[in-house]
């Protein structure tokens, strides 16, 4: 399983040792739970951003093994990761938050607050499933090869899943076997689906997507962004969408000097207890709009 680069050793460590080590754990030795369930988040949220580099830049050469993989993260994920081709890589990429992407983050309200910002994963779910409807549809219909991949994917995330809550009743009975799968799988893939949506909206909300490099916003931390691969650093990746994230440091450090100061923050944490805590209160911790609207006129 040689990856065609070598930071993605760090990738397969995560996703073949630390990812099945937190979530089995449990199964194991279900004392262990309480401790575990917050890493089990950690893995949900990791497995996201790893589906999402591996959709822009796949970890092999080998096309079945890049299959395998995509499989193997769905159920970590919570989701066929082949969703994120028509939503990420076709959409959202292609509109930037302006109308036509189904993630907008102004949709029905153009405000930032907590509320707005902890619901937008059911307003952003519900307009992605239209998209990902269409696409399964075009596979069905011009490109069998994509369509039976997607069905693939499809069987093998519901078998998963069904196989391990199948096998948290049959270690721990109903009842405590339930609580294992929903702290461990469970957890992992609700982290995975809503913190994934909540971090696409704190990285474009009041941005200017207009701009050359005030599109996003970048979290620049560097224990952070170790943990998440780089997806700090949002601005260089949408200017770069084909670069694989150990190269995201070097392009935002291009770019930095032209980004402006409130869109480089330090971490995603310090930013929501400012914006969403202090913010609440005092309205000077609240995030402000920088350069033109998403929803304006094209300049």
């Amino acid at each position: 399983m040689k990856p065609r680069v070598a930071a993605d050793y760090r990738t397969l460590l995560w996703a073949y040792l630390l990812f099945p080590v937190a979530t089995l754990s449990p199964y194991a030795t279900p004392h262990v739970l309480r401790w575990f369930w917050p890493l089990a988040l950690y893995v949900g949220f990791c497995a996201g951003v790893c589906a999402h580099n591996h959709n822009h830049c796949p970890v092999f050469w080998n096309r079945g093994l890049n299959a395998f993989h995509s499989a193997w993260l769905s159920v970590f994920y919570g989701h066929p990761t082949f969703a994120w081709i028509p939503t990420h890589n076709q959409n959202h990429h292609r509109f930037l938050n302006r109308e036509g992407d189904a993630t907008i983050t102004w949709r029905y309200s153009k405000k930032n607050s907590w509320f707005v910002a902890s619901t937008y994963f059911f307003v952003s779910a519900y307009w992605q499933d239209a998209v990902i409807r269409a696409f399964v549809h075009r596979a069905k219909e011009n490109a069998p090869h994509l369509y039976r991949q997607i069905t693939v994917q499809k069987r093998a995330f519901v078998s998963a899943h069904v196989g391990l809550l199948g096998l948290a009743i049959a270690l721990h009975g109903w009842r405590f076997g339930l609580l294992v799968y929903l702290g461990t799988f469970g957890a992992s893939a609700a982290m995975g689906l809503w913190g994934m949506i909540f971090v696409n909206f704190v990285q474009h909300v009041h941005c200017d997507p207009w701009s050359s490099h005030n599109h996003s916003r970048n979290f620049v931390a560097k224990l952070g962004n170790f943990l998440v691969f780089n997806n700090g650093f949002h601005a260089a990746h949408h200017e770069h969408p084909g670069a694989h994230w150990s190269r995201l440091p070097a392009l935002h450090a291009k770019i930095a000097s032209e980004i402006h100061p409130e869109l480089c923050q330090p971490s995603v944490i310090g930013f929501c207890l400012r914006a969403y805590v202090l913010g609440s209160v005092f309205p000077r911790f609240r995030t402000r709009q920088i350069g033109r609207a998403a929803y304006a006129a094209a300049p």
